[in-house]
C-alpha cells in the first residue's frame, strides 16, 4: 500500500468488523436470519468491505471516476437492486434498516462528489459510509 491514509482506513475497517473476542460479553443486539439469508448477508458485507478497499486504492491513485463507479454500483443506492436484499428487511430491526439505508445513501453521495472531482467532499462522504458500517457492526450481531 502506497498511502498511509489507505493503511489506516483498511485497519480501521478491519477492526470494526472483527468478531468480538469475548462473545459472552457481547452486548450487541442479536439479529436472527434463516441460514441462507445469513450467508447472503455475510456475502454482501464481504463485498462491501472489498469495495471499500478498492475505492481506497483508486483514491490513492487519483482515479476518482473509477472509485465513484464502484461506490455507486456496489455500495450506493444502485447496489440495492444488485444485492437483492429486500426479502431480508422483515428480519432486521428498524434501526439496522435505517443504518443500512443511510450507508447506501452516503455511498451515492460519495460517488457524486468523486465524479465531480471534489476530493474533500468525497472523503467526507466516504467517512459517512464507514461511520454507518461501524454503527451497524457495533450495535448488531447476526446469528
Amino acid at each position: 500500500m502506497k498511502n498511509p491514509f489507505q493503511i489506516v482506513c483498511v485497519l480501521a475497517l478491519t477492526a470494526a468488523i472483527l468478531p468480538s473476542a469475548g462473545a459472552a460479553d457481547d452486548t450487541r443486539e442479536k439479529v436472527n436470519f434463516p441460514e441462507m439469508m445469513r450467508q447472503h448477508q455475510f456475502s454482501n458485507m464481504r463485498d462491501h468491505l472489498a469495495a471499500l478497499n478498492e475505492i481506497l486504492a483508486l483514491l490513492a491513485n487519483s482515479e476518482l471516476d473509477k472509485a465513484a463507479d464502484i461506490a455507486e454500483h456496489r455500495l450506493g443506492m444502485t447496489s440495492m437492486v444488485a444485492h437483492n436484499a429486500s426479502h431480508m428487511a422483515p428480519y432486521m430491526p428498524k434501526g439496522m434498516q435505517a443504518i443500512g439505508s443511510e450507508m447506501h445513501h452516503a455511498a451515492s453521495r460519495f460517488a457524486m462528489a468523486a465524479q465531480e472531482g471534489d476530493l474533500p467532499r468525497a472523503l467526507d462522504s466516504l467517512s459517512k459510509v464507514t461511520q454507518q458500517c461501524v454503527a451497524c457492526h457495533s450495535t448488531y450481531r447476526v446469528q
